[in-house]
Order: C-alpha cells, then structure tokens, then sequence
C-alpha cells in the first residue's frame, strides 16, 4: 500500500467551494488517503453540510476564524500520513493531483515539499501559482503568475518553495519546523515555512502534471482589507526572520526604498490605511521576530550564502509591478 497522504483543507465561509474540492478529493487516482477539513467558525453552514454529505471527512471546528496557518497546524497536528496535502477550500485537483506530487517528492529524499500548477478558475490556460519565489528585496510572488500555462509551466523545476493553496510536504519537514508560524494567521506564512526549511536544508519542487484550479482570492477577495492588511504585516516578519546575514546590511536599503513604493502604491487604492496600518504592526513584533530568528539560526544546515544564492535577482519597480498587474481587484496595485 502507498505511504498515507492526509489532505487538509483550511475552510472560512466557503460552503460555495467545497463540494466542487471534496469531489475531485474523492475522485483522486491515488489510493491511501485522509482528508480533514477545519473550519474556521464559519456561518454558512458549512459544517452542517460536511457532516450530512461527507461524514467520512474528519472535520475540526473552530469557533471562530483562526486564521490559515493555525487552522492548518490542527489539522497537521491531528493527520497521520506520512505526507500532507494542503488544498484551499476554492480550489480543486485533477485526479491524479497527489499521485504526480508523491511522485516528485519521492525521487530524492531531500525534497521537502512539491508545488502544484495551480491555474486561474476563470482563466485555465493561464497560471495562478507554479511555485513561490523570493528576490533579493523581500518581494515574495507567486512564479509564472499571469503566463500561458501550455509553455511556460510545462516543466518540472527546482523552486523557492510552494504555495500552501496546493502542495505537498513531508511529515519530517513539518515536525522540524514546527509547521506554519501562526503569528502569520493568513498570507506569506507558506513562503515563511519555504524560507525556514530551505535554511535546515530541505529543497522544494514544482511539478506541472500535478493541476489545480484555483478561485483567486475566492474566500478572501482580492484587495480586500483583509488580505492587504495581512500581507503587509507578515512581509516585515518574512524579512526580518529569515533574510540571511550579512547580505541583509547590503539589502536593507534597498528593501526599504522598495517597499517605500510599496506603501505609496497602496495608498492610491480603496484599502490605504491596511497597507499602513499593516506594517506599524508588523514592526510592532519586532521583539518576537527577532527571538524567532536566533531560534531559526541555532537550528539551521545551510550557509548564509547559500540561502541567499535561492533567492531571485533583483527587478526594476515595473518588472515588480508587472508580476501582479494581472491581479483582478483594487489591491492589485500592491506588492507582496
């Protein structure tokens, strides 16, 4: 029998998405598997509907919303495969999703962590995710966001990381990490976990035959509040806990200018003062990230120079602009 895969799926109101997620679930090719929904105290009667139509789905219900790295550390925490599947709650697989994944993650025993091919749902030959990368300023981007999936996305490749929405990840690399920092409660905290499993020396890969399709932004919204306050927040800890020393003395200015542009982009849209109000808290954690990072570094494999080597070369502020100028919303303008 094939090692376990336990599927977690992460649901905040999103009883819309999920029966078209627990059915390509239940369609899948690969043989051994668990799937455990936590929802996030949702109020659309989400839960209800699970118990009456999945009742072989293990369900964990929170009486509020958590946030995406808390609610996914529960179901972490109560699986039992030798791998785990995240799959967000907008989102459904091709059926032979988890079997493509185990696969690429099985072919060398360093490889921490398999990324899908996630396309638009709206848009399916082009891509959503391949990937998450990480340059030299802190800017952290979903790879092959907005390209034609047929060429660009066709090959397997080494990445930065993966993107939470669809991946795969080795039972070993979320118990030395403690999985996702839950400081983060939604957005950046799977590039976070990249970023420290890269450090104790895992390596992550993408692989094209494993699709998704994903409703961008479906629980969220795209430029919501919500979301843009998040990503604001969680980029100074991303930064501050992980960039490798010394490159950051070099870099640090420039990370400052950028996200400077960052901030002022931000401002032109309906969600200003979450992009403002974001990063004045995010800062607020200094102290904590900080004591995050001396634990990270006690613990890590892998020379400085080599965690910066992973990272992406620099970009012009409109090769940074063009990386989320296919975005649907008003908060497109900002950048991660």
């Amino acid at each position: 029998m094939p090692p376990l895969v336990s599927v977690v799926i992460a649901n905040w109101n999103g009883r819309c998405y999920m029966e078209k997620c627990l059915a390509s679930l239940n369609a899948q090719t690969y043989p051994s598997l668990e799937i455990i929904v936590v929802d996030n105290g949702s109020a659309d009667g989400s839960r209800d509907w699970l118990v009456e139509h999945y009742p072989a789905v293990q369900v964990i219900a929170n009486k509020e919303n958590r946030g995406f790295a808390v609610a996914n550390n529960q179901g972490i925490s109560r699986s039992r495969g030798v791998y785990v599947a995240l799959l967000n709650n907008d989102a459904w697989a091709e059926p032979d999703w988890l079997s493509c994944l185990v696969a690429a993650v099985e072919q060398d025993p360093n490889i921490g962590m398999a990324a899908s091919l996630m396309l638009l749902a709206d848009q399916p030959e082009r891509v959503d995710s391949a990937g998450a990368c990480v340059d030299r300023f802190g800017i952290s981007w979903d790879r092959l966001s907005g390209e034609p999936a047929a060429a660009s996305a066709a090959s397997p490749a080494p990445v930065f990381g993966a993107s939470a929405g669809a991946a795969l990840y080795r039972r070993q690399l979320l118990d030395q990490t403690a999985g996702f920092d839950e400081d983060f409660f939604n957005y950046l905290e799977d590039v976070d976990l990249a970023w420290r499993a890269l450090w104790l020396g895992w390596r992550a890969v993408y692989e094209p035959a494993a699709r998704v399709y994903h409703v961008h932004s479906g629980t969220s919204g795209a430029g919501s509040a919500f979301k843009t306050y998040w990503l604001a927040r969680n980029k100074i800890g991303l930064i501050l806990k992980n960039y490798p020393r010394p490159q950051l003395w070099y870099y640090w200015p420039l990370i400052l200018l950028y996200d400077g542009l960052s901030l002022g982009a931000a401002l032109l849209a309906p969600q200003r003062w979450s992009a403002l109000r974001g990063r004045l808290d995010g800062w607020r954690l200094l102290g904590r990230t900080l004591a995050k990072r001396r634990a990270l570094q006690a613990m890590a494999r892998v020379p400085a120079a080599e965690v910066f080597r992973r990272l992406a070369p620099p970009a012009t502020p409109w090769q940074v602009r063009h990386r989320f100028q296919h975005r649907a919303g008003p908060g497109s303008r900002a950048w991660h």
